[in-house]
């Protein structure tokens, strides 16, 4: 699922021809002559709504391939950022306005095609015929998200906690999951599932992804997964 999801998602960075990928593959010539319109594109759009009513943000943290690439730079990052400061507490606030700029370059601009798709050779050879026929725009939009995902280097998960406009709505709507991991009353805030937090963060808060990283993590066995009380 993860390499189907991946191979997608590289043609969404490197061969869509509009701004904003995945939100107009049906009528794109990239994936339809890829034939996989209706597998990935509805399969998608229909999946990740029932993933966030059951499960809330766990597309980020099991399937997103993005979010897969992104862990694995954070890793060597220099700043795992793993505590609670201003920083990281406002910070997730670049999420909303990453989903601002995809909003107003797919519904005010009506996203444009910035590219001519040229669909031939290898996957890599394809690739460089279009950074090579692509307009500056689409050179500034892909380089601009290629560079937020190497930042991913200096600080862990750059763009799946602060930048990612897809987290943002998932983010949003993750409240009404049905299951969830979640602290308990007996929550000493000792913040040991902080630290070792891919995303920086604790459970049922801001960028908490239902990974299940922390589940062995707290000494008062204060976290659980299921269905929380109200």
């Amino acid at each position: 699922m993860l390499f189907v999801l991946g191979q997608w998602s590289f043609y969404g960075i490197f061969r869509c021809p509009y701004p904003v990928p995945f939100v107009d593959c049906q009528v794109c010539p990239v994936i339809t002559c890829w034939g996989r319109i209706t597998s990935l594109f509805w399969g998608l759009w229909l999946f990740v709504p029932l993933s966030v009513i059951l499960f809330g943000r766990a597309f980020c943290g099991w399937l997103c391939p993005g979010g897969f690439v992104n862990q694995l730079i954070g890793k060597a990052a220099i700043f795992k950022l793993r505590t609670r400061n201003r920083f990281s507490k406002w910070a997730p606030l670049g999420l909303c306005l990453g989903l601002a700029v995809t909003l107003f370059l797919w519904l005010v601009l009506g996203n444009p095609r910035w590219i001519i798709p040229i669909r031939i050779g290898e996957f890599w050879p394809s690739i460089g015929l279009s950074f090579e026929h692509a307009s500056t725009a689409w050179l500034i939009r892909t380089f601009t998200v290629l560079g937020l995902v190497a930042a991913g280097l200096v600080i862990a998960n750059l763009w799946c906690r602060f930048v990612c406009p897809t987290g943002c709505l998932l983010e949003w709507f993750k409240r009404v999951a049905i299951f969830r991991v979640f602290k308990t009353d007996a929550c000493n805030n000792c913040d040991a599932c902080l630290k070792i937090c891919e995303m920086g963060t604790r459970p049922d808060e801001v960028n908490c992804t239902n990974c299940g990283d922390c589940l062995k993590s707290c000494p008062e066995n204060a976290i659980k997964i299921g269905r929380k009380r109200m």
